[in-house]
């Protein structure tokens, strides 16, 4: 049985806040939770654990997986850890706009482009892709045609620039290099709003 048989993407909402210069606003983010009935990664941990924990229902959860460091990435990923006991994995890059949310408090783990993680016979590939943050990153499954962008790519462009740590131009390259490469169909699941695919953004991509 190959792992897209199996394997399956869970989804949830969690409404919340972001803040970062000295600018809070609300927000909703997309919980991604990937695994079989056993075991799971979840993919940023927002605004609520419980929220998380009821699409979790049990499972073993493998990792805590980071997509970038804004509050409204990683504001819980603490607690959903001790709750776990699943590691936190994050790029180095993003250590200044991580501490901004939890000084004195550490990851477990670093990510690093390039690498493949397994979970429930189904492999993750690292893609950094800094610009939006950076250490910023997503995650490719190429088995299931899916990509998890976090906040590098929305159903309607890159993701946002003008803030502290982020830069538009290697934004916009980061998405031409790492993931306009992936094949046109490959689904990419945001960090906020709806899906979309690799190539209905290329026109949106100066």
């Amino acid at each position: 049985m190959s792992p897209a048989e199996h394997v399956r993407i869970d989804h949830t909402v969690t409404s919340g806040t972001f803040s970062l210069d000295g600018e809070t606003h609300q927000v909703d983010n997309n919980v991604w939770i990937l695994g079989d009935d056993h075991e799971c990664v979840v993919l940023d941990a927002p605004h609520d654990v419980d929220r998380i924990l009821d699409v979790v229902d049990g499972r073993r959860v493998k990792a805590i997986l980071c997509t970038h460091a804004h509050d409204d990435h990683v504001r819980v990923a603490p607690q959903l850890a001790a709750r776990t006991g699943a590691p936190i994995l994050l790029h180095p890059d993003d250590r200044p706009v991580w501490e901004l949310t939890h000084p004195g408090i550490s990851w477990d783990t670093n990510l690093t482009d390039g690498e493949i993680l397994k979970v429930a016979g189904a492999s993750l590939e690292v893609l950094h892709t800094p610009g939006h943050a950076p250490g910023a990153v997503c995650f490719y499954a190429e088995e299931l045609g899916v990509l998890f962008s976090g906040d590098t790519l929305f159903n309607g462009g890159p993701g946002a620039t003008g803030r502290s740590f982020s830069d538009h131009s290697v934004l916009v390259e980061s998405i031409r290099e790492k993931l306009f490469r992936l094949p046109g169909d490959t689904v990419v699941h945001t960090g906020h709003g709806p899906d979309t695919t690799l190539a209905a953004e290329m026109d949106d991509i100066p």
